[in-house]
């Protein structure tokens, strides 16, 4: 968790400022995150992973998905109000897969939720602190991509192989990113430093461990976990970024937060999304 709150706010270091463009910042994480995850596995001297037999392109997709939005929206958007956002919409991806599965929601999940829904409405409704329309799209649609992501992620059984597969396999729609928004291009030492940590270590690293947990978690587990990102993303925000903590993201996140808690702690059968 400390590795997805570092990415928000590595991510939102580099774009405020413009240290780095967004495509660009998109392109060098992937990269730098399938060269440390490919140096690793060849010190460790692991197989090669059949491409075919797990996973395929989808997750890499996903994965591509969410890094390429997520840096987008974080042009418009402040740690805290980015992290909120994404977390929120995981959690519905989340939701939205377990009733497709089948799984009919208690009182209580339909009580949390509904304070959750009521929670990003109030984050996102006009006026003074609102986040920026087309960041908080971004951002929604980042959180989908790695809601998905983090379910087809249940699904592997070698947490290091499958995440080098992912970023190996996302380099190539990052590269044609990167390639199709080269005129607008810029890109300083710093911002190319942000962008190779964060790649590197918060996310290459980061998602290994991630995948690896997700192996003993149960969806409901896995969700609930999550929610302590968007606090550490606010408190890091205000420490190291010297953003404002307003009155709407302390309403708005408590209510989402806590909807969101008490929709996965009444869910009846944590266990029914695989």
């Amino acid at each position: 968790m400390l590795a997805f709150a570092g990415n928000s706010l590595i991510c939102r270091k580099a774009l405020a400022g413009g240290a780095i463009d967004a495509a660009s910042f998109t392109g060098l994480r992937v990269l730098a995150g399938a060269a440390t995850l490919a140096l690793i596995s060849a010190l460790m001297a692991r197989p090669r992973v059949d491409r075919q037999t797990t996973g395929g392109w989808r997750p890499a997709l996903a994965l591509f998905a969410y890094a390429a939005l997520f840096s987008y929206a974080y042009i418009g958007l402040d740690a805290a109000t980015g992290a909120l956002l994404l977390f929120g919409l995981v959690q519905a991806t989340m939701l939205a897969a377990a009733l497709l599965a089948g799984e009919r929601p208690s009182a209580p999940e339909w009580l949390g939720w509904l304070l959750a829904a009521g929670g990003l409405g109030w984050l996102l409704l006009p006026g003074a602190g609102a986040p920026s329309g087309w960041g908080a799209v971004a951002m929604g649609l980042a959180g989908v991509a790695w809601g998905i992501y983090s379910l087809l992620g249940r699904r592997e059984s070698d947490a290091l192989a499958a995440t080098t597969r992912n970023f190996v396999l996302a380099v190539v729609p990052a590269l044609l990113l990167v390639t199709a928004a080269s005129g607008g291009a810029s890109v300083s030492v710093q911002g190319a430093a942000l962008a190779l940590l964060s790649g590197g270590m918060t996310s290459g690293l980061g998602y290994v461990i991630w995948y690896a947990a997700l192996s003993g978690l149960s969806s409901a587990q896995a969700a609930l976990v999550q929610l302590s990102v968007p606090a550490i993303a606010a408190a890091g925000g205000v420490v190291l970024l010297g953003e404002p903590a307003s009155a709407r993201l302390l309403v708005s996140g408590t209510l989402i937060l806590g909807g969101i808690a008490l929709a996965i702690t009444g869910r009846k059968r944590p266990d029914a999304v695989r």
